[in-house]
């Protein structure tokens, strides 16, 4: 995959707040290559110049300099601007994303960082999700940006998805806020960016930017209830689930599952992938997750459940009619 190609890729924004970091690094990446160019061009030509002595210079001293005002002006004045240009521009960055004023339409989300997955909820519109983030289009004539309400439940994790924005930190009992307005819909990846623990590599993030119609799809989707299918192996695994301790840990609506220790399932089948992004959603997968977590990402904490073949499969199909 080509630089340009690369679904993390900073040089390629798909967000203002992500085009402003993106305009900064080229600006630091300008200055500190052509301190690199200079500083390596006379130590090339002073190695050049001096490569080798005559016989009659071998033991004479070269001429001692003991001051020179010029150059102690040069190496002190050129640094002070250097730095004082590149704390500018990165105030005037910070000072930008941070006081941002996203308006009355924003859409507020809060993200709730877990040992290691992601919690999304839509305060306004009643949505509970994991995972895999929702977001509409912004039309940058009539920017309609999303802002992200950053908590987290247990340690420090770090929210990055660099085409959208820089990184923001989760940080217990301390509140964060970030926005993003990307005008471009598809699918944008990112990963937690602060280390959590031993699945902190696989804290991945997947924001899907849809157009305002099918953001508007999705959330009527989301809005609905656990789906009903009336089978004899799938009611048997809903009355296991709901007889076992995945209760006490998930949410699925419209049955006695209350949990929020884990995921919301009531969607679960909505979901391109298990695990905060790490395998596909299947049949396969699922089953696996269910039964032994540990095989597909070690030291997830939720618990291998130690269902007999009958109640795993049984469980497996009533999750799966779950979309």
């Amino acid at each position: 995959m080509t630089p340009s190609m690369s679904p993390t890729n900073i040089f390629s924004p798909a967000a203002t707040p992500a085009r402003w970091i993106a305009e900064l690094s080229q600006l630091v990446l300008s200055v500190t290559g052509a301190i690199f160019v200079v500083v390596a061009g006379l130590l090339c030509y002073c190695i050049w110049k001096y490569r080798r002595r005559t016989a009659a210079d071998d033991w004479r001293e070269p001429p001692q300099v003991y001051g020179s005002t010029q150059i102690e002006l040069a190496w002190t004045i050129i640094p002070v601007l250097i730095v004082l240009v590149l704390f500018l521009s990165s105030a005037r960055v910070i000072a930008a994303t941070q006081r941002a004023d996203p308006g009355r339409n924003a859409l507020q989300v809060d993200v709730v960082g877990h040992q290691f997955w992601w919690e999304y909820r839509y305060p306004g519109l009643g949505i509970v999700t994991a995972n895999e983030l929702h977001v509409p289009a912004s039309d940058p004539a009539r920017p309609t940006p999303t802002v992200l309400n950053l908590y987290s439940a247990d340690t420090d994790h770090s929210f990055w998805v660099p085409r959208l924005a820089g990184k923001t930190d989760l940080i217990p009992n301390h509140p964060n806020t970030m926005w993003i307005d990307p005008a471009e819909p598809g699918l944008y990846l990112g990963q937690c960016a602060q280390y959590c623990g031993t699945q902190h590599a696989k804290m991945l993030l997947r924001i899907y930017v849809d157009t305002p119609e099918d953001f508007a799809r999705w959330v009527e989707a989301q809005r609905r209830p656990a789906r009903v299918v009336d089978q004899d192996h799938v009611s048997r695994g809903r009355e296991i689930f709901q007889r076992t301790a995945c209760i006490n840990c998930h949410a699925v609506s419209g049955t006695p599952a209350n949990g929020r220790f884990g995921p919301d399932l009531t969607h679960l089948m909505s979901r391109e992938t298990l695990a905060a992004g790490i395998v596909l959603n299947n049949r396969e997968n699922l089953r696996q997750w269910i039964q032994n977590p540990d095989v597909i990402k070690t030291g997830s904490l939720m618990p291998a459940m130690a269902l007999d073949e009958a109640d795993l499969d049984a469980v497996t199909d009533y999750l799966l009619t779950l979309r």
